[in-house]
């Protein structure tokens, strides 16, 4: 780890203290008895190291050497309840294999919880090559302190290469606390993901507000942890046949103990979520009121759909944040999404760019959404849209099917 060395040799009255503590901007060099010290406020910008290099000298951190032919096997998390699992998994399964392929490694499951044999099973239909199941009472119910210690138990004993988890709830609470264990890297919320020969996984995101998409690599660490949003890839076909292997883990249960008891379950009403509807139109900055979003909730009703929105119009308060797109909101992949006057940045076009049917209303004929979008209308959504409706209430019959209109 990287580090900043103070020559102590070197005589300093308290005058010469105090201009040398000033010098840096975050608080962190600190005089006392004569000595100088710094504290953990340091951010290393090295601008003591310019203005005293007599004093201060910049010590780069020593990178770690790894046999990284000792680490084999991409996993994928299997996040479930009680035993259903959740459809993340069955698209995390379909990179899996991908990047397995690509570096001959076995693609592997983790798999943890109480009665979910006949569910593992099932798993080697959507090409897991071997599932490695923690089934346990205690595992029941969801509970980070057990599922951190399976996880542990697991890449201790197993050694993979590169594990994908859920950008879920859980996977988010969970990947980062299992990353930090083994002092390794992780990227949250990736886009893409890619692999060298040398097995080096490429994560790549966007960063700096979706101004550049960053390309990560964790060359010097393993395991190397990455979290993926549901619906940001296809699922995989399930086979008629599995060929993969069950591996049924054992471990000690007090390595299973947990300061939180679950006094009760309450199962959540069900609620409708834009990402769960196959047809949404969406609202974006080209609306000028908050009453003329009645039009595109006018659309969205005609083709059994739900509207949907930009984080600006959250921002004003004008929609619901739970119909957001984007990294910062929901990632969405409907059979057929109509955007009216969205502009399409990094960060919208990340969540819905998987859409079956891509239809973008833009005034801006250079508007970054009609890079993919399959249908580009180049005009006013207050003329488009209303024209739009009255089609569809001159037809005798609207029948959405397939992404399309017919």
């Amino acid at each position: 780890m990287a580090r900043i060395d103070i020559n102590q040799n070197i005589k300093i009255n308290e005058i010469e203290g105090k201009e040398i503590v000033n010098i840096c901007p975050f608080d962190a060099i600190e005089y006392k008895d004569g000595k100088l010290d710094i504290n953990s406020a340091c951010k290393m910008c090295k601008i003591c190291t310019k203005q005293k290099p007599e004093i201060f000298t910049f010590i780069e951190g020593e990178q770690n050497e790894i046999d990284k032919s000792l680490w084999n096997g991409v996993v994928v998390y299997v996040e479930h309840t009680y035993g259903n699992i959740h459809p993340v998994t069955l698209e995390l399964l379909g990179k899996a294999k991908e990047l397995a392929d690509k570096i001959g490694h076995e693609v592997l499951c983790l798999f943890a919880g109480y009665n979910i044999k006949e569910a593992a099973e099932e798993l080697l239909h959507f090409g897991a090559d071997k599932v490695f199941v923690y089934d346990n009472k205690e595992l029941e119910d969801y509970r980070i302190e057990p599922y951190a210690a399976v996880f542990e138990d697991f890449i201790n004993n197993n050694s993979p290469s590169v594990i994908l988890v859920g950008g879920t709830t859980i996977g988010r609470s969970l990947a980062p606390r299992v990353a930090a264990r083994f002092s390794t890297g992780l990227t949250a919320d990736c886009t893409s993901l890619d692999i060298e020969e040398n097995t080096d996984l490429i994560q790549i995101r966007p960063a700096f507000g979706g101004n550049i998409m960053a390309k990560i690599k964790t060359p010097n660490n393993r395991p190397q942890f990455a979290t993926v949003r549901y619906k940001i890839f296809s699922a995989i076909d399930r086979v008629e046949e599995g060929k993969g292997q069950i591996v049924y883990c054992d471990i000690p249960v007090e390595l299973l103990a947990s300061n939180i008891s679950i006094l009760d379950r309450k199962e959540k009403p069900k609620a409708k979520y834009i990402e769960d509807s196959d047809v949404l139109v969406v609202a974006g900055n080209g609306v000028k009121k908050e009453e003329d979003l009645a039009m595109i909730k006018e659309l969205a009703d005609k083709l059994g759909g739900m509207v949907a929105s930009t984080r600006p119009l959250i921002e004003a308060g004008w929609t619901d944040p739970k119909s957001q797109i984007g990294l910062s909101g929901r990632t969405v992949k409907p059979k057929l999404i109509i955007t009216c006057g969205v502009s399409g940045s990094v960060q919208f076009i990340a969540g819905m760019k998987n859409s079956e049917q891509i239809i973008a209303i833009n005034t801006d004929p250079k508007a970054p959404i009609f890079n993919v979008a399959n249908y580009s209308v180049i005009g006013d959504i207050y003329e488009i849209v209303p024209q739009l409706i009255e089609k569809l209430d001159a037809m005798d019959k609207v029948n959405v099917l397939g992404g399309g209109i017919a």
